[in-house]
């Protein structure tokens, strides 16, 4: 049996030994790299170039095949043709090899031909046990071991500085680049992997793995798709629970689901859109852009991480200062001005300021230098900033400014726990003695601020630990795998505890006459119909009938057009229920995303909410307190709160239901694609579902979602 576990993976970034089959003299030529690279990475165990026409390799003795290796072998290197990869992978399973980098090409990225060998390649991995890095990858490094089974030309001119920054590629060659971009940003590398076509070890895995290295603090990440989700949110999970920042660049946005028949809740959770909230909920970032993930991999391995999103600027520009408040704002930062009193003594030391924040001392620090640490120290000691950025232009770089400001900013900052972005021009040099003293360099002012928000985002995350939250128990969290129409699906949301009317089902207007007298008027009444999602479009829903009559009037009017309206259409009966009262409208739903599971939403509107777009999304089940977040993510979050006179809602109570709802959905994620509450009444005393709606994932399936 194949241990697949993420801890074999430590054979690929921690080999005792390695052979590299197909290995070239030549160092430039793909068999040629990985034996260059490991000597001058200082690759300390045995490297066993396997090679049939030579001798020697690169200086090292060369055995004609993986059986004629005197040693052990913990990782083989396989650059070999794609049509000998089998055949060579099974040599390395007779010789007891524990993993394998495949670098052949020509597998399951050129169609069902190549899939199939690839599936032959990873059937002799499993029979002897070997885990596999790719095929069509470009193998991985490990700065920590100096292992160095890849063919990157990242590698070219030197290795890395060794650190604590872990990089994950799906792409070959856009890794190579990722590898480079570090060594030219002096940042250290702590490993490296490249993961190709993912037949065996996928993107997820090796983030499994290098969240529990110890050398490894934080983590970068290419992605194009996700083909293992459970693993991955494990991963962001225990890298939240170690607080290691993980951030993602993730390409070819989906959307797949998001043309709806039937549910609302389908339309409004696509798989781009559920894989944002998925890494939104287990504290990691997701970068736009190549540069701004190296920013944040360069914070976040320098400076300690924000409490909050108070920033402090300190500037000698009062341009910059306002370019820096408007990034702050566009970053979701706070921008708090300094205490009056403080606003005071700065002004009676330097009329020519402007201490508010931004606080701009103004270019007559040059003739009096002393202003930048005393501005600097009462806002540290009366602003209340979680974080600051200082703009100081080329005075960083200048012979005469530049070590006395250096000078003034550390003696001043000695001892903070905050996150400080030094901003002007620096060589490599001058920029490493800020680092070297924990504080960031940056010549941009607008991506310094972005990423110091960009860090207290990951605070954030790190602080709301909704591992250490247990959803709630319901009491019956099995659905049947058939659609249900509202009035079943209704029984099922009560028997989960959620609240719902008392309503009545009937099937003639004379019983819906004698109901509405029974429930006290006025009353509601709604066509009931599995094959009926929508019962507004089709004259469905009748409100606020005021008496029997007008009961009885619309109940005939309903049984008889309505099935001419939808021929074929299954009529269950008539709904009859009270009116519901003033409320906020809400929808809250479930469905099974195709890549990343079972979602839970929320969002404003009701039956207006793809109108609105105003949602917010969590990977299911999750707690009442992650509910509550949920709630403070939409944008209209301060309607709940009660505007014109209206009173809050009991946001406890709609809470309670998504919560609930999450259990239930993440119970039945096998054959249940979406539950849907539209609307769900949130009122000052509670909350209670209106309509409903439950569909089984066949029926989804057949609609083509």
């Amino acid at each position: 049996m194949t241990d697949q576990s993420a801890a074999s993976l430590g054979a690929f970034f921690a080999p005792r030994s390695i052979a590299v089959i197909g290995a070239s003299d030549n160092p430039t030529r793909i068999g040629g790299r990985p034996v260059d690279y490991c000597k001058a990475a200082g690759f300390a165990g045995p490297i066993y170039p396997v090679n049939p026409t030579r001798e020697t390799v690169q200086g090292l003795p060369a055995w004609p095949d993986i059986g004629a290796v005197p040693g052990a072998v913990d990782l083989a290197v396989l650059a070999v043709p794609a049509a000998r990869a089998a055949e060579t992978l099974e040599a390395c399973g007779r010789k007891g090899v524990k993993a394998a980098v495949v670098f052949s090409a020509g597998f399951s990225e050129v169609g069902a031909e190549g899939e199939a060998a690839q599936m032959r390649l990873l059937a002799v991995a499993r029979r002897h046990g070997i885990r596999i890095l790719g095929p069509n990858c470009l193998g991985c490094y490990s700065g920590a071991t100096g292992a160095c089974a890849t063919f990157t030309s990242g590698l070219e001119g030197g290795m890395p500085q060794v650190g604590g920054i872990g990089l994950i590629t799906q792409s070959g060659a856009y890794g190579t680049h990722l590898l480079a971009m570090a060594k030219a940003r002096r940042l250290g590398v702590a490993g490296w992997v490249s993961t190709g076509n993912e037949a065996d070890v996928s993107v997820a895995e090796c983030l499994e793995y290098m969240v529990d290295q110890p050398e490894i603090t934080a983590i970068g990440m290419y992605m194009e798709g996700v083909n293992d989700a459970p693993r991955l949110i494990r991963a962001l999970s225990r890298a939240r629970a170690l607080r290691k920042p993980v951030t993602i660049i993730k390409v070819g946005a989906s959307e797949v689901g998001a043309v709806a028949v039937q549910s609302h809740t389908a339309s409004l959770a696509g798989s781009d859109a559920s894989f944002q909230a998925v890494i939104e909920q287990y504290g990691a970032v997701r970068a736009a852009t190549t540069e701004e993930m190296f920013d944040t991999l360069y914070a976040a391995s320098v400076a300690p991480l924000p409490t909050g999103r108070k920033l402090g600027i300190l500037t000698v520009s009062g341009g910059a200062g306002v370019l820096m408040a408007d990034a702050a704002e566009l970053r979701g930062m706070d921008v708090p001005p300094m205490p009056d009193a403080s606003v005071a003594k700065l002004l009676e030391r330097n009329p020519f300021a402007s201490p508010r924040n931004p606080v701009d001392i103004t270019a007559h620090a040059l003739n009096d230098f002393d202003l930048i640490p005393e501005y600097l120290a009462e806002m540290m000691q009366a602003g209340g900033y979680d974080a600051f950025a200082g703009f100081f232009t080329s005075w960083t770089s200048s012979p005469v400014y530049g070590p006395k400001l250096r000078k003034a900013l550390l003696e001043t900052l000695e001892g903070s726990d905050r996150p400080f972005a030094v901003i002007g021009l620096f060589n490599d040099a001058q920029a490493e003695e800020y680092e070297q003293a924990g504080l960031l360099t940056f010549a941009d002012p607008s991506r310094a601020v972005a990423a110091l928000g960009t860090m207290a985002r990951l605070a954030e995350g790190f602080a709301a630990d909704g591992a250490a939250e247990a959803p709630p128990r319901i009491a019956e969290p099995t659905l049947p795998g058939t659609a249900l129409d509202e009035a079943a699906a209704k029984v099922r949301l009560a028997a989960a505890g959620i609240p719902v009317l008392e309503e009545q089902l009937v099937t003639s207007a004379d019983a819906a006459a004698q109901a509405a007298a029974r429930i006290g008027q006025p009353v509601v009444l709604k066509i009931v119909s599995p094959d009926i999602a929508h019962k507004t479009e089709v004259g469905g829903v009748v409100l606020n009938l005021p008496d029997p009559d007008a009961v009885h009037r619309a109940a005939e009017e309903m049984l008889t057009q309505i099935p001419a309206r939808v021929p074929g259409a299954a009529i269950t009966g008539i709904l009859v229920a009270p009116m519901a009262g003033e409320g906020v409208e809400l929808i809250v739903g479930t469905r099974r995303d195709p890549v990343m599971g079972p979602m839970v939403m929320v969002g404003l509107g009701g039956v207006l909410a793809e109108v609105l777009e105003d949602v917010a999304l969590a990977h299911a089940p999750i707690s009442e307190a992650q509910a509550l977040r949920m709630l403070e993510r939409l944008r209209g979050a301060r309607i709940l709160e009660g505007v014109r006179g209206r009173a809050a809602v009991d946001r406890a109570a709609v809470a309670r239901v998504i919560a609930r709802l999450s259990v239930l959905a993440a119970a039945n994620a096998d054959h249940i694609d979406s539950i849907e509450i539209n609307p769900l009444l949130a009122r000052p005393d509670g909350a209670v579902a209106l309509d409903a709606l439950i569909l089984p994932v066949a029926d989804a399936e057949a609609e083509g979602r």
